[in-house]
């Protein structure tokens, strides 16, 4: 069945297509952009039909691309809001680095598109893997799909407490990388605390370049441990993704 208005089509299409452009796993650099308009359109056809009908007034071109306007930035904070875990793991990824001496060691990482610390790189893949395998994509989905319960087309108003949702949830980055990277801290920690007592013990040790062989072994040997505890952390903030968007949706409503 063909949606029946196309104005309608295309304003799904405006908020699909800029929460795709931002969200990680299809924003990326190695995710065709041509794939990408294709699979917003055909999420927009398939999100377009499911809706309520809806009759439109006759809209003129200032009005319709005011609306437009106003469904892209929608669909870029609901992106945003997916994205706050990635930019957790950038920040945990960076703390381990700086943790284990190895912040030479960037690569690529395929989520921001840009040179990262090679914990951060690994987590990040590991972030995708687990939100493909565990089909954790069809949630983020159909949470989309359900932002339209609670916020129509054209019903987005900013509030303030919108603003401290938001706020609330940045802040939240640095928490949620602090305890992904938490085992490392400590493992660092303990390196340092026993090369200080060597230090005070023989006075002749070089103790600040002797800890690096030791900090980068430690750290690389418990992060291979504890990789399983952060997948597990990464899972649990991955299926928030679904009903963080909804709170969002509800807030953009509340605001009218």
């Amino acid at each position: 069945m063909i949606p029946n208005d196309p104005i309608i089509w295309m304003l799904v299409f405006a908020r699909v297509s800029a929460m795709l452009s931002i969200f990680p796993v299809f924003s990326s650099t190695y995710f065709p952009v041509h794939l990408r308009i294709a699979l917003g359109a055909l999420l927009a056809y398939f999100t377009a039909t499911a809706l309520p009908p809806v009759t439109l007034q006759p809209l003129g071109i200032g009005t319709l691309v005011g609306l437009m306007a106003m469904e892209i930035c929608v669909g870029l904070l609901l992106g945003f809001i997916g994205r706050m875990l990635f930019y957790a793991l950038d920040v945990a990824g960076a703390v381990m680095s700086t943790e284990m001496g190895l912040m030479l060691a960037a690569d690529f990482n395929p989520a921001s598109g840009a040179r990262s610390d090679a914990p951060a790189v690994i987590l990040n893949f590991l972030a995708i893997t687990l939100f493909m395998s565990l089909d954790l994509h069809h949630s983020f989905l159909v949470g989309f799909q359900r932002t339209y319960e609670f916020l129509p087309i054209g019903a987005a108003h900013l509030s303030g407490g919108l603003l401290t949702d938001v706020l609330a949830r940045t802040s939240g980055i640095f928490l949620a990388a602090v305890q992904i990277a938490a085992p490392i801290i400590a493992v660092s920690f303990v390196v340092s605390l026993v090369f200080t007592v060597l230090g005070r013990a023989v006075p002749q040790m070089n103790v600040f370049t002797e800890s690096f062989a030791f900090r980068t072994l430690a750290g690389l040997t418990v992060f291979g441990l504890t990789l399983n505890l952060m997948a597990q952390h990464i899972t649990n903030y991955l299926h928030a993704i679904p009903e963080d968007m909804l709170r969002i949706a509800q807030l953009l409503r509340v605001g009218k």
